[in-house]
């Protein structure tokens, strides 16, 4: 993986209660990281580029001036230039439980006195109206004029945030975050692998997604799966592979990018040596 220092062109970011809050990015795309938020959500916003956010059990696709809200965990965020450009750029606005409650002293908004009711969700995309595009707009204008920012301005900020979120569409999602972010929840490990098998996903990243070091992780998966975590996931996507060769008409290239594997040559050279024939050949015996 690179190296996002490497990559980063320009970062700026607001402190509140000495905890980051408000963050912009600019980056070189394509670029490939992992995100860990153990103790806050966010709202994720796209100004330019597109990405592709990896939880423990899904992905999402985000295009430029879409959003998202991500709850506390560990996430793969994977990014791509759009049109000419051959960078990216996004906003972060962190979501603290003990930011929020300096913030609101005690009076919560309504919404939030029924949390316990929300279904838990890892990341759902929200609805970016006018009203919301006005709000990115007044970000940018404070990230170029820092000068003028102050923990009273930024307190209105993020308070102006959480009401236009309850607004939008999707407030089941918005309601489901914030419970989430004030009751973490554990990931199920199996489930992290069974969601990730074919997402391209190193020993690392998976490591990350369960929230666990690599060793620790090496550990647990022998644990469950009595296998090899290398082992298990080559063989798993391999079979994966000769169902799709069977079954359809994909290109092998296609199908070889499908079931996590980066190198064509590489994933012929697997393939012929678990299955004694090349890919092609393969799909053509009965």
């Amino acid at each position: 993986m690179l190296n996002i220092i490497q990559m980063l062109k320009a970062h700026q970011q607001f402190d509140l209660f000495e905890k980051k809050v408000f963050e912009k990015a600019i980056f070189e795309a394509p670029l490939r990281l992992t995100v860990r938020m153990p103790n806050d959500a966010c709202f994720y916003y796209v100004v330019e580029g597109n990405a592709k956010v990896v939880t423990p059990y899904e992905e999402v696709s985000v295009k430029t001036q879409e959003g998202l809200v991500m709850q506390c965990g560990n996430y793969l965020n994977e990014y791509f230039s759009a049109s000419q450009s051959t960078h990216c750029e996004a906003i972060a606005i962190h979501l603290y439980p003990e930011v929020l409650k300096m913030l609101y002293d005690k009076e919560f908004p309504d919404f939030m006195l029924h949390l316990k009711k929300a279904r838990p969700i890892h990341v759902a995309k929200v609805k970016v109206d006018s009203l919301m595009r006005k709000y990115m707009d007044s970000l940018h204008f404070y990230f170029d004029n820092p000068d003028m920012v102050s923990d009273e301005l930024l307190k209105l900020k993020l308070k102006e945030l959480i009401l236009l979120l309850v607004k939008t569409d999707n407030v089941a999602a918005i309601q489901s975050l914030f419970h989430r972010l004030f009751n973490a929840s554990a990931v199920d490990f199996q489930e992290v692998i069974e969601s990730n098998l074919y997402n391209n996903c190193s020993l690392e990243e998976l490591a990350a997604l369960t929230n666990l070091s690599l060793s620790s992780f090496k550990r647990a998966f022998v644990r469950h799966y009595n296998c090899s975590p290398a082992k298990y996931i080559r063989r798993r996507r391999l079979e994966q592979a000769a169902k799709l060769l069977k079954a359809t008409a994909l290109r092998v290239s296609d199908i070889a990018f499908d079931c996590g594997f980066k190198d064509l040559a590489h994933f012929s050279k697997v393939f012929q040596k678990a299955y004694q024939y090349p890919p092609s050949t393969y799909r053509q015996m009965a």
